[in-house]
């Protein structure tokens, strides 16, 4: 275990690394055959259905953030009420989500994935200032709130604005990615103030999974024609909205604290 006053440093190593790692990895940019996904199905008058409807996860997952954080009784859940701020902005995040994704697999195309991932990396980025707020310091993950939050949005409009010149650069938003699934990990190893710690592998887990399921889009349509990928994609990383909300719920006060 770290020592408390030393927590933070977790956090600004794999910054650093990872940092590096983007700048010194060769420059790429999406596949030309990136917006051709699966599920060409029109259902109800809704090209690309699965892809369009399925982001309901996301849309329920923060609605109903939303909802819980903004009840009275949810104080109770939080040692300090200053806490829930990152996770009003990471369930806003998610209702976001819900409708710049949806805005995209209607018409796959770069100008409006912008809209897709911008509000991703509000998801992202805010769940690393709650777990530095609860983990190292409140005042300093509100501080960070902020400022990791604008990395998170810089590195799409950075990525937006190389692809516009013809040479796309997406390593600074894959660092992003990689950058708060890592966090996540990197929490658990500093001393808890709250239980369901292990929540947090659950939701790293889920993201991984949902990233496996992009990646094998044709291939698990293809088993059956029935989901795809990308569908089950917006399933699983939705579902991890629903279990931060569960942790948020349930988790109660370490003793010793």
């Amino acid at each position: 275990m770290f020592l408390k006053r030393a927590g933070i440093w977790p956090f600004l190593a794999l910054a650093i690394v990872l940092g590096f790692a983007a700048l010194l990895a060769r420059r790429a940019d999406l596949p030309p055959s990136y917006h051709h996904f699966a599920d060409q199905r029109i259902w109800l008058g809704i090209p690309h259905f699965g892809d369009v409807v399925s982001n309901i996860a996301f849309l329920f997952a923060g609605l109903w953030g939303w909802a819980f954080l903004s009840r009275k009784s949810s104080l109770a859940q939080f040692i300090d009420a200053r806490e829930r701020w990152p996770y009003f902005l990471m369930f806003l995040g998610l209702v976001l989500t819900a409708f710049g994704s949806a805005y995209y697999h209607l018409a796959p195309d770069n100008a409006r994935l912008v809209w897709d991932r911008l509000p991703m990396t509000i998801v992202f980025m805010p769940l690393v200032a709650a777990l530095i707020a609860e983990r190292v310091n409140v005042k300093l993950g509100l501080r960070l709130l902020p400022v990791l939050t604008a990395v998170g949005i810089g590195s799409v409009i950075q990525w937006h604005f190389s692809a516009e010149h013809g040479a796309g650069d997406l390593r600074f938003y894959v660092a992003v990615q990689v950058y708060a699934v890592l966090a996540l990990f990197a929490a658990l190893l500093l001393p808890a103030r709250y239980t369901r710690g292990s929540d947090l592998l659950v939701v790293a887990s889920l993201y991984v999974l949902a990233k496996i399921c992009e990646t094998a889009d044709h291939q698990i349509f293809s088993a059956g024609h029935f989901l795809s990928g990308h569908t089950l994609k917006h399933l699983s990383a939705g579902t991890a909205g629903f279990w931060i909300l569960k942790m948020l719920q349930k988790r109660q006060l370490l003793a010793d604290h």
